[in-house]
């Protein structure tokens, strides 16, 4: 619980995307925070580019989404090249027709994102502190102290309940918690460039070009014939420190074809790629998220979205304990999004080892293989539903969570404690992220009981894509808390005493 003696409840450190979404949610909730980071301003440079439905979800439930789509350009499906053809191309917005609202990435830059998430927290009354670093801090049983240098090089100290270290890959966060962070960079060198080019490509669609040697990506961006290229350096140049675009442009029109053209260049950048993990995600009071708590390979665009749900999941339970629930919400943080890291570890590695590997075995995998495999599996819905779930990471769930419960036996065919609630569209417009939301499912609804009254939205349905009686308690994150049949408010009101007990997060 947050004490009287603290200048601001939370201190987040880092300003990129995941320290903009904590310190909104944390804002709109009516927590008192202060935001720093070293830097001078926001980002200059798109660098991570993918946003994925879950985090437009996010995104609408903050008020941003509409914002986010105007500003970005949808990708509806991956065409993958091979041997010089089309080998095939996979509709992602068919794939994920049902799932979401928002069946496709969208492509915007990580500037964009930090300008809109910038913009919501001003207008939450909150001010960016930059060229503010944080260069020390002490935890006391009830509080941190934070010396921060100030622009003018002088040095002030911050007390506050909690710090959330949002700072990034080298995060002086998590060093100075004494908090390890195995893993290695990959041997490769890689390339990024924001280009406008034109080329057999498939305009505003995603174009992934395998070869032997490896692979080019293309990603459409907003504007005329603009593309993000991604690739990885021709080994003759990866020890230079002069590399420019047109160097690499040869090794480009290999896989992609002589008919390639590049007109512009506004970015170009080399790069290793780590594959880290943190030990632990909490030490007391300071938390971390986002690469400061794991990085690794770029495969699926997961990066940045990764960061923006460790701060959503954060966000709530922060902000509930600031108004009074038990400081042990605060453990599933790292229950949930440990195991999170470590399956995203695991699978991104494992992509792009297929997808730099030079042995024999891979480059017949690569080149002759994935495309037919993943065309064929998707003709099936299973699958279609696994592959949109795992990329868009609507499939996320924490069932080995201890906020997980269930209430009797639950109903075959619904979501299971820990899952996110499945999309149906007349329902998800009216959850309220601020707020525990309980639907009920083909029963009827007693008077609401004073125990749920400013905790919890209550929601009546009827419809086929739940199982017939049912009920949901769900998390302000929309992940299935309490599940069962026949409605049990007794269930329901231990669950909360249990998990925020008078704390009353709703907003509204």
């Amino acid at each position: 619980m947050t004490v009287a003696n603290v200048d601001v409840d939370v201190l987040v450190v880092g300003a990129g995307p995941t320290g903009l979404m904590m310190a909104c949610q944390l804002a709109r909730r009516g927590v008192r925070i202060a935001i720093v980071d070293r830097h001078g301003g926001p980002a200059e440079q798109t660098r991570a580019i993918a946003v994925h439905a879950r985090t437009l979800e996010i995104y609408r439930w903050l008020g941003v989404a509409d914002e986010a789509i105007a500003l970005g350009r949808k990708g509806d499906a991956i065409n993958l090249w091979s041997l010089g053809r089309k080998m095939a191309r996979l509709p992602f917005g068919d794939i994920g027709k049902g799932q979401s609202a928002f069946p496709y990435v969208l492509m915007l830059g990580q500037d964009d994102n930090e300008r809109i998430l910038g913009a919501k927290l001003r207008a939450l009354g909150v001010e960016i502190q930059w060229r503010t670093e944080l260069t020390a801090f002490t935890q006391h049983d009830d509080r941190v102290e934070a010396t921060l240098r100030t622009p003018d090089g002088g040095t002030r100290t911050l007390t506050a309940s909690w710090l959330a270290g949002c700072d990034g890959a080298k995060s002086p966060v998590r060093e100075m918690s004494g908090i390890g962070f195995p893993g290695a960079p990959y041997a490769e060198v890689f390339f990024v460039a924001d280009t406008v080019g034109t080329g057999r490509m498939v305009r505003e669609e995603l174009n992934v070009f395998l070869s032997e040697g490896g692979f080019h990506l293309f990603f459409p961006m907003r504007g005329k014939d603009r593309w993000r290229v991604i690739g990885i350096l021709p080994k003759a140049l990866a020890g230079r420190d002069d590399v420019t675009f047109d160097d690499v442009i040869p090794s480009i029109r290999v896989d992609a074809g002589d008919d390639l053209a590049f007109s512009e260049t506004f970015w170009f950048s080399t790069y290793r790629i780590h594959h880290r993990c943190a030990e632990r995600f909490r030490d007391r009071r300071a938390f971390l998220l986002g690469d400061a708590a794991h990085i690794h390979s770029p495969a699926g665009g997961q990066g940045m979205n990764t960061g923006l749900q460790d701060a959503f999941n954060l966000g709530w339970k922060l902000a509930a304990v600031v108004q009074g629930a038990p400081d042990a919400l605060l453990d599933s943080y790292a229950a949930e999004r440990i195991p999170v890291a470590h399956r995203l570890l695991h699978t991104t590695d494992r992509a792009f080892m297929l997808a730099v590997s030079d042995t024999l075995t891979a480059r017949i995998v690569r080149t002759r293989v994935v495309a037919r495999v993943a065309a064929f599996a998707l003709r099936f819905e299973a699958w279609r539903q696994f592959a949109f779930g795992t990329v868009s990471q609507i499939g996320i769930a924490y069932p080995d969570s201890p906020l997980s419960k269930s209430a009797g036996t639950i109903p075959a065919g619904g979501p299971r404690p820990g899952d996110r609630f499945p999309w149906i569209d007349d329902i998800y417009a009216k959850l309220d992220d601020t707020c525990f939301n309980l639907v009920v499912a083909g029963q009827d609804v007693p008077s609401a009981d004073a125990a749920l009254a400013g905790r919890v939205r209550v929601h009546s349905l009827t419809t086929d894509r739940l199982p017939s009686p049912s009920f949901y308690l769900l998390r302000p994150d929309g992940h299935v808390g309490l599940a069962g049949g026949k409605l049990d408010i007794d269930a329901v009101t231990r669950y909360l005493a249990a998990t925020i007990a008078a704390a009353s997060p709703c907003v509204t």
